[in-house]
């Protein structure tokens, strides 16, 4: 028999009216939303149902809606058990609660802090992002050291073979982009974000996250959790407080950890919330993987 794997999505995959059929035909999603605008201090559902798309894409919305629309859908399939949990930057706060690692109101405290922190550590130093596809973990990697003397740039996500995105200052990264295409990259595209994510810039956003991951209980997963920051399963809840802090400087080694949950005898992978991002990654990364997603209300009844 082999094993299932719950996986949540990160920032990218939001988009205007999401979550809005489970908050119109379910409950319990109607609750944890409402609790999620109590507890952020502003009405997310309704810019998460209505938009506008500008205000969504700001990453203090963006966090918390992912996060919340992962959460509710997880909640309404509780019935259904995972043996591993896995998320994608943010997603690693859904796959926490999932696990039974830390309570919804408590995880959605930190995403809040983080985002916030994340987005004026975007506004402090101002960086981007930029994909770049068709070149190896270890080209990529030369690249950016070649285009440090520039401006910082580093490897932020290792999303699957050939696809990895770099992370730095604007100058780090442009210049990263142009050696990566002399280099014979078949993409290297720039990303629109508000902040270097997984890069040294983020390091302002490090003592707001240290301070609110202090305040929060964390509990032993039911299952374990594989972080980004190592790739490596996680059931041990001291580990978690230092495993998320590292992560918003550290690069996120998804392919890694798809890898190492093939390895330890996963073969069906449901991602939970919005968007398809990481079951496109998953197939390209594990061809023979089942890969499922869920993320409307009538894909939660489906699959109950």
């Amino acid at each position: 028999m082999g094993k299932r794997a719950f996986i949540f999505p990160g920032q990218g995959s939001q988009y205007v009216g999401m979550a809005k059929d489970l908050f119109e035909n379910s409950v319990e999603a109607k609750e944890m939303i409402k609790t999620a605008d109590d507890i952020l201090g502003f009405n997310l559902s309704h810019i998460m149902f209505n938009g506008p798309e500008e205000e969504l894409k700001q990453t203090r919305v963006t966090q918390p809606a992912i996060f919340v629309h992962s959460a509710v859908l997880f909640s309404m399939l509780r019935t259904i058990e995972a043996q591993g949990y896995a998320g994608h930057s943010l997603g690693e706060f859904s796959a926490l609660y999932a696990s039974g690692a830390v309570q919804y109101y408590e995880a959605l405290s930190l995403v809040k802090v983080r985002a916030q922190a994340m987005q004026k550590a975007g506004e402090i130093n101002k960086g981007t992002l930029a994909a770049i596809v068709g070149l190896s973990d270890e080209e990529v990697e030369k690249i950016t050291q070649e285009a440090s003397s520039f401006g910082i740039v580093q490897c932020a996500n290792f999303n699957s073979p050939g696809q990895i995105v770099i992370s730095g200052s604007v100058d780090g990264v442009r210049k990263a982009m142009d050696i990566a295409k002399s280099k014979g990259a078949k993409l290297v595209k720039e990303l629109v974000v508000s902040g270097a994510f997984h890069s040294p810039l983020m390091e302002p956003a490090k003592a707001m996250l240290l301070e609110q991951l202090n305040k929060t209980n964390f509990y032993d997963p039911k299952f374990p959790v594989y972080a980004n920051v190592d790739a490596k399963a996680n059931i041990d809840k001291n580990r978690i407080k230092d495993l998320l802090y590292a992560q918003l400087t550290a690069p996120v080694r998804w392919e890694q950890t798809i890898k190492n949950m093939i390895a330890d005898g996963f073969d069906e992978f449901v991602e939970i919330g919005p968007g398809k991002v990481l079951q496109g990654l998953v197939k390209r990364i594990a061809p023979e993987a089942n890969v499922y997603g869920i993320e409307k209300y009538s894909e939660v009844e489906k699959y109950l």
